[in-house]
């Protein structure tokens, strides 16, 4: 992880690798990675659009993370996002 964090959520997508998003590191993150089990490598992918930390991901069936609510440093959130 080239990015250390708490606070954020881990995803097993359905291609094995897993996406970790969000979090908390001084402030709340937008950014995420991708971890490949089967190379033990770390790559950097696009950033949410809201900087979250606490907040719910869910894989959906088509293979996408919907993330939702959580904190963003000031309030509560009461957003949610299509995290493809």
């Amino acid at each position: 992880m080239s990015l250390g964090r708490a606070l954020h959520t881990a995803s097993t997508l359905p291609n094995g690798q897993v996406l970790i998003a969000g979090g908390f590191n001084v402030n709340p993150l937008n950014a995420a990675e991708l971890y490949n089990p089967s190379t033990g490598n770390w790559t950097t992918t696009a950033s949410m659009y809201i900087a979250r930390q606490n907040f719910a991901a869910v894989v959906l069936p088509n293979g996408k993370v919907l993330v939702a609510g959580g904190h963003n440093g000031t309030a509560c959130s009461n957003t949610a996002e299509l995290y493809q």
